[in-house]
């Protein structure tokens, strides 16, 4: 039987474990990652929402695999909505989402957690599961942050499907059609992108409001905080 001498077998042996070590330190980041998945959205903004999970674990909350992420900072005529696969790193959804009535225009710019102010609200949910409703197929979230989205269950703030989120209608009028605080989708992607994101996984709300940037228990954490002051940087 031929054998490698030792010296050859330990080189071979230090190559593979350079190739190694060199292909895992090109792998990046989750947060990298994302955001080369999602060249549209705001890196801060994507930072800020992992920062914010990572800190509901850390706080006894389960992890989840998907990660939904609404920038409210950006006009309803622009897809303003990403779905993560977080385990397989893949970006599911780009879209168009609804804000409420209550909420602003074409922008938006007044959230809150009062039941029948017909406005979005901001921070961190988390799915539960689906019914069929009065806007068909819908996905029930719980707001995980007290003052500022925990009255979603109560204020029936789902993920549903619309025929006001579309595209001729934004071009038509200026802006997407609103809801009643929902984030709504486009009808077509409805059910599979609420089947992609039912039962426990994260929805992150975001818009540079001070208060909530503040008052948040998900953007305390070292990372989270790391973030929000690099987010409210100019």
């Amino acid at each position: 039987m031929n054998r490698l001498p030792r010296h050859a077998a330990a080189l071979t042996l230090l190559l593979a474990a350079a190739g190694f070590g060199a292909a895992h330190a090109a792998t990046p980041s989750l947060q990298d990652a994302l955001s080369q998945l999602a060249p549209q959205a705001n890196p801060k903004v994507i930072a800020l929402a992992l920062a914010a999970t990572e800190c509901a674990a850390a706080q006894g909350q389960p992890p989840s695999d998907r990660l939904a992420v609404i920038d409210y900072s950006k006009p309803s005529t622009e897809p303003r909505l990403w779905v993560f696969d977080l385990a397989r790193r893949k970006l599911l959804y780009h879209e168009l989402v609804a804000h409420g009535r209550n909420t602003g225009e074409n922008l938006a710019t007044k959230f809150s957690n009062t039941p029948e102010s017909l406005q979005s609200s901001l921070g961190l949910f988390r799915t539960l599961g689906t019914y069929a409703g009065r806007n068909g197929y819908s996905l029930r979230m719980e707001g995980l942050e007290p003052g500022t989205n925990d009255h979603a269950l109560e204020r029936a703030l789902v993920i549903h499907g619309a025929a006001y989120v579309n595209p001729a209608l934004a071009r038509q009028q200026g802006r997407i059609g609103r809801s009643y605080g929902c984030p709504a989708v486009r009808s077509a992607i409805a059910r599979p992108l609420i089947d992609a994101l039912k039962g426990g996984q994260y929805v992150f709300s975001y818009y540079p409001d001070a208060r909530w940037l503040g008052a948040s228990p998900y953007l305390k954490c070292s990372s989270a905080r790391a973030m929000t002051a690099s987010i409210n940087a100019p």
